[in-house]
């Protein structure tokens, strides 16, 4: 029996071994592969809005705190759904947790494309963001399910260039469409995209997993909403103060946030002795793993400030226009995501530490690069910064990846997946609040009120602090890379998981 998966056997003969070996190769392609597809249009659309957001907040009239909702209620709705999908993954099989993803997807896409005012809009967004939350974890579990160790780093390659390229491309294709269609055009454009996906997923997706019956603590849903909502929200709301459109002081989500997350860990380790856990913990017990994240986070921290700060810069700072500005982050994205397929064979062959030390020293020096710019910084040069950011990001992503679920037994793959994908969501909106924050603290040194009334010259000063904050923290990702190694077996004992051990 593979792992992961079952073989049905007829009343016939059994058929030779060599056949149904290939019968499930060809099985678990399909299933990597139309993930793969699936995860790509989810990220695709998660940064073609950006784009978009000015031109709504015109038609719609709505302030720029009323449209910062559409990426803060998008972050918020992750931040909760994400969690969950730990739970979801052990107790439901493939199929049906891929046709319930897409389905959220595609009815999230058909309310937005349709709204009639801001407010069905947001509802679009949260319904699209439900299904999006559960797309990458269901594609980290079913790859950690199927591929062996040895073959990891291959096909965590393929995953960046999902990662990498999806969002690469998305400002471009968003300042395309909008150069034709009106906003609801992104919305129309992507909704027959993601109904092919969901025919075609209820058609050819494989059940692969094993699903068991494990109980739901509501407490722990209701906690973990409570944690991870606010804290995202806290975070972003810090950047939204920087630039003048708090919702609220920021200390009241953090704190709700704080204490909320130290109840859930609480009743995680609780429920963890009875293999009741709704978030298993378990996994920071793998030394690699807590390393990676702790790397991830660093990572993601550095890599969502500087997309957030870059196109500001480029669209107030040197006034160049939106679609210029996609196709000039274009050729970043394209080389990280082409590189994911290299990396990951060079990871099978040699392990982490001799592409993630390098890569992280490129890192420093691109991040560096970025503090140097000013109001006369040719085009050319951020063009060539920003590869060089993206070249170095390409050879960390996959190996840190790769190192992290390849510690993990596989009774904890899923667990995994959503605890990576929440991390993600936490240190992305961290960054961002501190690239904005110093981008403020900048633009009121240089004499701005705020970033919003910045003229060029205020708003490039502050620009110069936030890529110099960047570049003060990138080092620790050096110091993390020595710690960085791959697993060759789970580094969670059987005796720490003897409550799993049966299942």
């Amino acid at each position: 029996m593979p792992p992961g998966g079952t073989v049905t056997q007829n009343a016939a003969p059994p058929a030779p071994a060599a056949t149904i070996s290939e019968e499930l190769a060809r099985r678990n392609r399909v299933a990597i592969v139309l993930l793969l597809a699936a995860v790509f249009v989810v990220f695709l659309n998660e940064t073609t809005m950006s784009v978009a957001v000015p031109e709504i907040m015109d038609d719609l009239r709505i302030s720029p705190s009323e449209g910062q909702w559409l990426t803060t209620g998008f972050a918020l709705t992750m931040a909760v759904v994400i969690p969950i999908t730990g739970f979801l993954l052990e107790r439901i099989n493939t199929r049906p947790v891929f046709i319930t993803a897409m389905s959220l997807f595609t009815a999230g896409t058909l309310i937005a494309a349709t709204a009639s005012g801001f407010g069905v809009l947001i509802v679009g967004r949260v319904v699209q963001a439900s299904g999006t939350a559960i797309m990458m974890p269901l594609l980290m579990t079913t790859v950690l399910t199927l591929v062996p160790l040895s073959d990891r780093g291959r096909i965590m390659g393929r995953i960046s260039i999902v990662m990498s390229v999806a969002p690469a491309i998305g400002p471009a294709v968003s300042g395309l469409i909008l150069q034709f269609l009106p906003w609801r055009g992104l919305f129309w454009v992507m909704l027959p995209i993601s109904a092919i996906m969901l025919v075609i997923g209820i058609a050819r997706v494989p059940n692969v997993s094993e699903p068991r019956k494990v109980p739901l603590d509501v407490l722990s849903v209701i906690l973990s909403a409570f944690a991870f909502s606010g804290i995202v929200f806290g975070l972003s709301n810090l950047g939204l103060a920087a630039e003048g459109h708090a919702m609220m002081p920021s200390w009241i989500p953090l704190t709700i946030g704080g204490i909320a997350l130290g109840l859930f860990i609480w009743r995680q380790l609780r429920l963890q002795r009875e293999d009741a856990a709704f978030l298993d913990l378990r996994t920071f017990r793998a030394r690699t793993f807590t390393v990676s994240i702790a790397f991830l986070a660093i990572l993601m921290a550095v890599l969502f400030g500087v997309v957030i700060l870059l196109p500001i810069y480029l669209e107030r700072g040197l006034g160049i226009e939106a679609l210029t500005i996609g196709l000039t982050l274009l050729p970043g994205g394209l080389v990280m995501g082409l590189l994911g397929p290299l990396v990951g064979r060079l990871y099978d062959r040699f392990g982490p530490r001799p592409l993630v030390v390098p890569g992280s020293f490129v890192l420093v020096l691109a991040i560096g690069a970025t503090a140097l710019f000013d109001a006369h910084t040719p085009l050319w040069f951020v063009l060539v910064t920003h590869v060089v950011l993206s070249l170095s990001l390409g050879f960390l992503f996959t190996p840190v990846f790769t190192a992290a679920t390849s510690a993990l037994p596989p009774h904890l793959y899923s667990h995994g997946s959503a605890t990576i994908a929440t991390i993600q969501q936490v240190a992305g909106a961290a960054g961002t609040a501190a690239f904005i924050a110093l981008l403020a603290v900048g633009t009121a040194a240089a004499g701005a009120a705020n970033p919003e009334t910045a003229t060029s010259a205020e708003l490039i000063a502050g620009v110069h602090w936030a890529f110099l904050g960047g570049a003060i923290l990138s080092p620790l990702a050096i110091v993390a890379a020595f710690f960085v190694r791959r697993p060759v077996q789970p580094e969670v004992t059987n005796e720490e998981l003897a409550p799993v051990a049966h299942h």
